[in-house]
């Protein structure tokens, strides 16, 4: 039988159930949003869907624990037989890949079109994320500091973290931990004697520099202008702050690091007495390429959340820019130089050097959302396996957080009522959506108490149908797998 405990999630936890936005053809444009699925109504022929009960928010979500260990596999021609029934959905579209695994052993145990290239849209993460915590040490976090080259000059080094609160710090929080008051305390404390009765202010933007936008713009093929400007994604950049993330029809800055810049002068002129210096901001591309020198004194220095902990709210999320800013991150560190086609190369040679087969893999961009490229079944499947596995260790806790169906992030309003509330609270998954392409790869546990991995793509979503048809489908055939001991 299964248990239910609250704890903070660790790898036991990564093949039990936890984040909003994802792409959907519900407003123009190829990258659109997810929003919340209403709920079906009664009909004839059949009983009045249940809903399922579901906690408020607040305490942590109740996840599965301690699986125990001599939980029986799933017989492969029973697993067939129900799968091949709740597959055939004709929501679904003709063309389904899937492959389910066996968490333990990695063992496929079904398996449909597992090799066949098809467009994953945002399920993709799965696999910069592999790549991200290969190289990206989960528990380091990025610095935003300000050095002073000479008497009364500042100069706001950008560290990756597009995450600041322009207040305080907040440590109890991803988004917003680190704090620009915070930062402007310390600066001001540390400011010299003598101080000259200016101060000059710069932005440092020479970490991991790369292009705003894909290096392949053209509608569809890279990304949208038109879903930039509607709130879907952003600029790129190694500054930002939490509060200018995009949500639809609240498009980011177009330049983060200016709003950055604007924002810790004001906190910085709140910090100073009402004699204290003036601050005259200092702006150009040049000065943005010119790194503070080496020996600059460090005035203060702020830390964001732990790597992983971004990188799971990225997931969480399914924000797009978040991914790509720390799969640039990763790829300059190995040596790479920024760009986004280069990006996407560091996470196809990091996969190939794990030893997965990319057979049928071509990524454009690392969050999915770049048109002409897509996976497999079987890659995604392996690679979560490997991060249950012990494989991809710094993959464990990121997979750990997915989100929980019908409890939060992308799967909130799903597995909710009828034959769906059968995986509720106990798969987690992370979704993918574009137009006429709906995915879903995770984790669950049968009736059996045995934990399994999933990866399901349809990437023929009838235009009838849509979206909402398809995710509807995906969620039961997840909730089919949930409810079968299939022995």
């Amino acid at each position: 039988m299964r248990r239910l405990v609250t704890s903070s999630a660790v790898v036991a936890l990564a093949v039990l159930g936890y984040a909003a936005a994802d792409v959907v053809d519900l407003a123009p444009g190829i990258l659109t949003r997810e929003r919340p699925t209403p709920l079906p109504a009664p009909t004839a022929a059949g009983p009045a869907p249940i809903p399922v009960p579901l906690p408020s928010t607040g305490p942590p979500a109740p996840v599965l624990l301690a699986l125990p260990g001599d939980a029986p596999t799933p017989a492969a021609d029973r697993l067939a037989e129900v799968l091949d029934q709740a597959l055939a959905d004709p929501a679904l579209g003709p063309s389904v890949g899937v492959s389910v695994r066996d968490a333990r052993t990695g063992e496929e145990l079904y398996g449909r079109g597992t090799g066949e290239h098809r467009i994953v849209a945002s399920a993709q993460k799965i696999l910069a994320a592999a790549a991200i915590t290969s190289v990206l040490d989960p528990q380091a976090r990025m610095t935003t500091a300000v050095r002073s080259p000479a008497p009364g000059e500042l100069v706001l080094v950008a560290g990756g973290d597009t995450l600041l609160a322009s207040g305080r710090s907040d440590p109890t929080v991803v988004a917003g931990r680190a704090g620009l008051a915070d930062l402007a305390a310390d600066v001001v404390a540390n400011l010299p004697a003598g101080s000259p009765g200016a101060l000059t202010l710069r932005l440092d933007m020479t970490y991991a520099a790369g292009p705003g936008y894909p290096d392949t713009p053209a509608y569809p093929v890279g990304w949208s202008a038109a879903d930039l400007a509607a709130g879907y994604t952003q600029t790129i950049s190694m500054i930002g702050l939490a509060q200018d993330r995009p949500t639809p029809g609240k498009p980011s800055p177009n330049d983060p690091g200016a709003a950055v810049l604007a924002a810790f002068a004001r906190a910085l002129a709140s910090a100073l007495p009402p004699d204290g210096p003036a601050i005259t901001v200092q702006d150009s591309p040049a000065l943005r390429a010119t790194p503070a020198p080496a020996g600059a004194a460090l005035l203060g220095a702020v830390e964001s959340a732990a790597y992983g902990d971004v990188l799971a709210l990225a997931l969480d999320e399914s924000d797009n820019a978040l991914t790509e800013n720390l799969a640039r991150q990763a790829s300059v560190r190995g040596g790479r130089d920024g760009a986004f086609a280069d990006n996407a190369d560091f996470v196809a040679d990091t996969l190939g050097a794990l030893g997965f087969d990319l057979s049928g893999t071509t990524l454009l961009d690392t969050s999915g959302l770049t048109r002409g490229q897509g996976s497999t079944a079987r890659l995604l499947a392996q690679v979560t396996v490997a991060a249950l596995d012990g494989t991809l260790p710094g993959l464990a806790d990121v997979v750990a957080q997915l989100p929980v169906a019908g409890l939060d992030g992308t799967l909130i309003d799903r597995f909710r009522t009828g034959p769906a509330s059968a995986a509720a609270g106990v798969a987690r998954a992370k979704t993918g959506t574009l137009t006429g392409i709906s995915s879903l790869v995770g984790t669950t546990v049968d009736a059996d108490d045995r934990p399994l991995v999933f990866a399901i793509i349809a990437d023929q979503v009838p235009p009838a149908t849509g979206t909402l048809g398809a995710r509807a489908a995906l969620d039961r055939a997840v909730a089919t797998l949930t409810a079968c001991g299939c022995r």
